[in-house]
């Protein structure tokens, strides 16, 4: 179930006086009418066909951190959101942003076919900002295939795969930023260690004798104190999937290079809607903030180690975004299992899940043997 919220005026300001907003998502070239694709690592679009480029209006307005409480008490309204068209993937349950001109009718997730007959539209809220992306998808696929070809007994099929660099696709996902100050009351306890002589005993030249060793000790002083502090760019998934996670290894992004959201950032890329309601998101949030209070109380609590027993903490000035990332996904079928690859669209970090040849590993492992028992056979000779 997806859920919508209500977003202000000055969110979408830039939304003014536009009659037609569903156009902005679809791009075509003034000479040809073919397609326009951002061309990462620029603020161009660019026409494959006949290479006419367009630039992409900078946006004026800086990124906005929105006040969270008033959206919190308005769930529900659709001010401020555009039509775009979205189709669901049957197999995975994926969520997808399709161009009328997007010509790959395959889930970026699991590469079932999206069916024509699937495709409705829905409303969006937009988003605040949006990191482009910083690598083209030839240079994902030459980071894919590089990592594939490294891979220790990956079946044939699977190297095949990484030669098509079609099967690589660029995808943007939806996230929710918060920030907030944070107040902090704790109660806890203070360790400082200390050693201590302890006798024991060992055999040594076939006699028993004594010996001493130092071992550690810990005293317990109680310890109490206020924190405070800000908590920037909390950042939350806003979809959620019970395949094809994105692994932690790849999912770190400069968000200092987020740029205030201009569609033509999305041209020619698949883009994700969110699934998870911004509450939800908010609640995944406080609990990162009770994380981070508590290593800062901590901290505050000093000696060699420590132990909050009660920590109670507020926040105030609470704001958040909806922002998008890039990230290329690249995925393979093998024995009836989807494995999925992924690419950090910024930073071509690279991370996945691979499948192992059975037969590869079965000749070495027979490869292994043959040579043990040749050795031995030349030993005995």
């Amino acid at each position: 179930m997806l859920v919508f919220l209500d977003l202000n005026d000055s969110f979408f300001s830039f939304m003014e006086n536009k009659t037609n907003p569903t156009a902005e998502l679809k791009k075509t070239c003034v000479n040809c009418g073919a397609e326009l694709r951002y061309k990462p690592g620029t603020t161009s679009l660019i026409c494959n066909y006949c290479g006419y480029k367009q630039e992409i209006k900078a946006s004026n307005e800086e990124i906005q951190e929105l006040e969270l409480r008033q959206y919190l008490e308005n769930m529900g309204a659709q001010a401020h959101s555009q039509e775009i068209t979205m189709v669901q993937c049957k197999s995975c349950g994926a969520n997808q942003h399709i161009e009328e001109s997007y010509k790959s009718l395959e889930c970026v997730y699991c590469s079932s076919p999206l069916i024509l007959e699937d495709i409705k539209k829905e409303e969006w809220i937009l988003p605040g900002a949006v990191l482009p992306f910083q690598i083209t998808q030839q240079e994902a696929f030459k980071i894919f295939k590089k990592w594939v070809n490294g891979l220790w007994f990956a079946p044939n099929k699977l190297k095949k795969a990484a030669l098509d660099p079609e099967k690589t696709k660029g995808l943007y996902i939806p996230f929710w930023t918060f920030d907030a100050n944070y107040n902090a009351s704790y109660t806890g306890e203070r360790g400082e260690y200390y050693y201590v002589s302890v006798p024991y005993t060992t055999t040594v030249n076939g006699k028993t004798v004594t010996r001493t060793r130092q071992e550690r000790r810990t005293r317990w002083y109680p310890a109490s104190g206020t924190i405070s502090g800000f908590i920037d760019d909390t950042l939350i998934k806003a979809s959620k999937k019970q395949t094809a996670k994105i692994p932690s290894e790849i999912a770190r992004w400069n968000l200092k290079k987020l740029q205030s959201f201009e569609s033509g950032f999305l041209a020619g890329f698949i883009t994700e809607k969110y699934t998870i309601a911004l509450k939800k998101g908010h609640l995944e949030a406080k609990q990162v903030a009770q994380s981070i209070a508590t290593t800062m109380a901590k901290r505050d609590i000093g000696g060699d180690t420590q132990r909050v027993n009660q920590l109670t903490m507020k926040l105030s000035n609470e704001t958040f975004k909806h922002i998008l990332l890039p990230v290329y996904i690249s995925n393979y079928k093998y024995k009836g299992k989807t494995y999925s690859f992924f690419v950090n669209g910024e930073n071509g970090k690279i991370s996945g899940k691979r499948p192992y040849s059975a037969w590869k590993i079965f000749f070495l492992v027979l490869f292994i043997i043959l040579v043990i028992v040749g050795i031995v056979l030349l030993a005995n000779q």
